[in-house]
């Protein structure tokens, strides 16, 4: 294809150690976290609150969830719905459904009755793995699913016991309480689990099977299940191994994505597979917990999304920690507003920083920074070796001069080929000819440097000029008053077919929300911005809508203010 694209003009901005085509074992997911348990048994797996679980125990606890899964009746294909926080059930059950060649489908403890019984009926899940202060939920919906077994984890199982008993004595350990349910096997995860052997189990499976049933919402309709399979896996770790120079058995990694994100996910099965240490971090929210972690553990890699990163740079706390021992810092789901990289370099070191692109779709990682070369400010990076990526006009598919904005497309290993479940409309509109439409709208400079500009979801039509949000967004956090702003397209009442760029703002502490502050921010913007693009409606928040893993979601901000 002869256009500046197909150049890749990024290969030229590749650190040294990184070539353009990797070398690939066509293996199972199971077969890889095998052969790191087998090699590290010592080497601690996870840290949970105090407590190590090693690699060797991992592989022999996974080995009698996976023991579990077939006495119980399940086969190769079938689905297990996992509905926990970051917990060592979790890092289990990844490691026994795999070895067991089940798809494992992580399910959002955030989700209400309705949805939870959506995404079991939807996957067919035959087993769901939950915790107990979520019991009550699956209790409600289960019985209308095809879900025949529930298992049910602690926060305070694997504590240590000092810790545990204590925890429990003084009700500083949430739990739930958990009661049988007609025609379902109601157990506890650690019963379940003890009486089993914990002989090797490693089910025969095809690498093009699927491995990963991962719900992603989208701009219409219910969520859809992304089918990723043990070859996505393999090969996306293969990638990033050399891409940010993984050692096995070497690193230590601390990351408040959740495990029932595809990126929390992804993080912790590359981290089983590679032999590094996972510091567990169960309430993404809990900031203080993380910056103790941080100082106890010292890990060597954080992984976070944009807002967890800034609320930790407003902590003392966190400033004061010795960064000498991280090496890198990945930022991922949401662009890194381009105003603070440099306060948060200053604070963790410079160079630190590694954006990060991507989607469920794509295992999820399509293009990053490099992690020793150039690092341009707002950029989210470049692709990774045998990875295609190119910008294309979203209504005539052809491809974005240099320089102009576009939808981005990409093919490579990591890219979903199976589709969505039992989707396949929803799959042809995203999957065409091997190339993901992703939805995000981007823009590359001349050095093949990518740089996202908004989602095309997220686009505002004023009177058929097209507004990016994103632009708007880095303008207004630029200002000394905002602490966080968003912003949204609303019809406009006075032109149909047409919108109004509407913002939602949470003020820096000590700022009041009055019709003044609402006009000076009014007055900045117009010096910003486009006339077009200065926002016809300021509204004043406490908190703007975010997802669990801490990405404001505008989807919802769009619904609220709406109904305003």
């Amino acid at each position: 294809m002869g256009d500046i694209y197909s150049a890749k003009p990024w290969l030229k901005f590749y650190d040294p150690h990184v070539p353009e085509h990797l070398t690939y074992d066509d293996k199972s997911y199971a077969r890889l976290f095998i052969e790191a348990a087998e090699l590290l048994p010592g080497r601690a797996a996870v840290i949970y609150m105090g407590r190590t679980i090693t690699f060797g125990q991992l592989d022999r606890l996974s080995n009698q969830f996976a023991r579990f899964l077939k006495d119980r009746g399940l086969k190769p294909g079938d689905t297990v719905g996992v509905n926990l926080p970051n917990i060592p059930a979790y890092y289990i059950a990844i490691a026994g459904i795999m070895k067991a060649g089940c798809v494992l489908s992580g399910v959002s403890p955030l989700l209400s009755a309705k949805e939870l019984e959506y995404q079991l009926n939807d996957s067919g899940a035959k087993v769901l793995v939950t915790l107990d202060l979520l019991f009550g939920k699956a209790a409600e919906v289960v019985a209308g699913t095809p879900v025949k077994t529930v298992l049910v984890a602690g926060i305070a199982d694997f504590l240590p016991p000092v810790k545990k008993f204590l925890g429990t004595l003084l009700k500083k350990i949430p739990t739930g309480e958990v009661h049988p349910i007609g025609g379902v096997l109601v157990s506890r995860y650690l019963d379940a689990l003890s009486p089993i052997s914990d002989d090797r189990v490693e089910e025969k499976i095809d690498p093009g099977a699927a491995a990963l049933m991962q719900y992603t919402g989208g701009t219409t309709g219910p969520p859809k299940g992304a089918l990723l399979t043990h070859k996505n896996l393999t090969h996306h770790i293969a990638q990033i191994k050399v891409w940010m120079q993984l050692v096995v058995g070497r690193d230590k990694v601390l990351s408040a994505f959740p495990l029932f994100h595809q990126a929390g996910l992804f993080i912790g099965m590359m981290s089983m597979a590679l032999g590094i240490t996972q510091v567990a971090i169960p309430n993404p929210r809990d900031i203080d917990f993380i910056i103790k972690a941080i100082d106890k553990e010292k890990p060597n890699g954080i992984v976070n999304v944009p807002t967890i990163f800034l609320e930790l740079l407003k902590r003392p706390g966190f400033r004061a920690l010795d960064f000498s021992t991280v090496v890198w810092f990945v930022s991922g789901a949401a662009p890194f507003p381009p105003e603070y990289i440099g306060e948060f370099e200053s604070v963790v070191g410079k160079g630190k920083l590694v954006e990060v692109v991507g989607m469920t779709e794509t295992t999820p990682v399509l293009t990053s920074l490099p992690r020793f070369g150039t690092k341009k400010a707002g950029s989210v990076g470049i692709p990774y070796p045998d990875t295609d990526v190119r910008l294309v006009d979203p209504e005539t598919r052809k491809p974005a001069p240099q320089g102009e904005p576009g939808e981005l497309v990409a093919r490579g290993p990591q890219v979903f080929t199976l589709g969505y479940h039992n989707k396949p409309e929803e799959t042809a509109h995203t999957l065409r000819d091997g190339w993901i439409y992703t939805g995000d709208v981007c823009t590359m400079d001349e050095d093949g440097y990518f740089y996202v500009v908004d989602r095309l979801k997220d686009m505002v039509n004023v009177s058929g000029f097209k507004v990016f949000t994103r632009t708007v967004d880095d303008a207004l956090m630029e200002h000394p008053d905002i602490d966080m702003a968003a912003t949204i397209g609303l019809p406009d009442p006075n032109k149909p077919g047409s919108e109004i760029v509407a913002t939602a703002i949470v003020l820096k502490q000590g700022i009041e929300k009055t019709e003044a502050q609402r006009n000076k921010i009014i007055d900045y913007m117009k010096g910003k911005v486009a006339p077009y693009k200065v926002p016809k409606r300021v509204d004043f928040m406490d908190v703007l809508p975010t997802s669990a893993v801490g990405k404001i979601l505008k989807r919802e901000l769009r619904k609220e203010m709406a109904g305003k």
